[in-house]
C-alpha cells in the first residue's frame, strides 16, 4: 500500500479521500497494510483514516486497551473529525468499544470485524516457542481460513515482533488487558448503528462471539463471510467491502454526513 504516512503532532497516520470520515483501527499484530483494499475502495467517497496505534511505544505499565482508546480520542480531537465512523478489527474493535463507552456522542456508527471485547482465543500465551519460525508461521496461519493468506512477509513481520523483547512485553500486556476489560455489561448502552462483519471460520473470535455481540448491541446488523477467518478485510476483501458499502449507504442521512 503506497500511501503517504503523515507524521504530525506525534501522530502517524494515513488520510486519503474526501467525505465523511471513516477511521480504521488495526489489531494487535496489525498494520496499515491490513486495510489497503478498504482504503482503495472507500477513499473515492469518504475520508479514510488509519492512525498507527502506539502499541509498541507506550510505557509498559500503561500499555492497555484504555490507553489506546485515549490515544484514539486525542487523535480524533486533534484532527477535529465530526461524527466519524469507527471500524475496528480484532484489538482495534475492542479499542473502538472502549472509546465509544467513554465518548458515545462523538461518533455516528461503528463497524466491528473479528473484534475482541467479549471473548478471544489468544494467539499463543507467552509464545514459548517464539524463536521457532515454523511455530510462529503456524500461529499466523491459524488466523486465516486459507493458510496461504499468511504470506512470508506477514510471518516475517510477526516473527520479528515476538522476538523483540520490548515489543513482546507490550503485546502480552495488551493481551492481558483485553481479557480483563470485558465489555459485556456496557454494550446495551451503545445505541448507535453497529455493523458486525464476521468470518464464519474465525478461530480467534469464533462465530458465537459475533452472535453475542449481535444479541447485546441494541442496533446491530450481523453479516457472515464464508471461507473466512479473523481478518475479513484481508482474506475476503471484495465481500467485506461490498457488505460495508451497502450498510453505510443505509445509514440515516444525518449520520452519514
Amino acid at each position: 500500500m503506497r500511501y503517504e504516512i503523515k507524521r504530525e503532532n506525534n501522530f502517524q497516520y494515513i488520510e486519503e479521500g474526501n467525505g465523511p470520515p471513516l477511521i480504521l483501527l488495526h489489531g494487535l499484530f496489525g498494520a496499515l497494510s491490513n486495510w489497503k483494499d478498504v482504503v482503495e475502495k472507500f477513499s473515492k467517497e469518504y475520508t479514510v483514516v488509519i492512525p498507527l496505534m502506539p502499541i509498541y511505544t507506550l510505557p509498559v505499565l500503561n500499555t492497555n486497551v484504555k490507553a489506546l482508546a485515549d490515544f484514539v480520542h486525542d487523535f480524533i480531537s486533534w484532527k477535529q473529525y465530526k461524527n466519524p465512523i469507527l471500524i475496528g478489527n480484532s484489538l482495534g474493535g475492542h479499542v473502538t468499544l472502549v472509546y465509544v463507552k467513554k465518548h458515545p456522542d462523538t461518533i455516528s456508527a461503528m463497524v466491528l470485524t473479528g473484534s475482541s471485547g467479549l471473548y478471544e482465543n489468544a494467539m499463543g500465551g507467552t509464545f514459548p516457542k517464539r524463536e521457532d519460525y515454523n511455530f510462529i508461521k503456524s500461529k499466523v496461519e491459524y488466523t486465516f481460513y486459507d493458510p496461504n493468506t499468511a504470506t512470508k512477509e506477514l510471518v516475517d513481520e510477526v516473527f520479528g515482533i515476538v522476538n523483540d523483547k520490548g515489543k513482546l512485553i507490550r503485546i502480552l500486556s495488551l493481551a492481558k488487558s483485553a481479557i480483563r476489560h470485558n465489555m459485556s455489561e456496557d454494550l446495551k448502552d451503545m445505541t448507535m448503528p453497529v455493523c458486525l462483519i464476521w468470518g464464519k471460520q474465525d478461530t480467534i473470535t469464533p462465530p458465537d462471539v459475533a452472535e453475542e455481540f449481535h444479541r447485546l448491541l441494541p442496533k446491530s446488523d450481523l453479516f457472515w463471510i464464508d471461507q473466512c477467518g479473523h481478518a475479513p478485510m484481508m482474506e475476503q476483501a471484495e465481500q467485506f467491502n461490498t457488505i460495508l458499502h451497502a450498510w453505510l449507504k443505509k445509514l440515516p442521512p444525518a449520520k452519514n454526513s
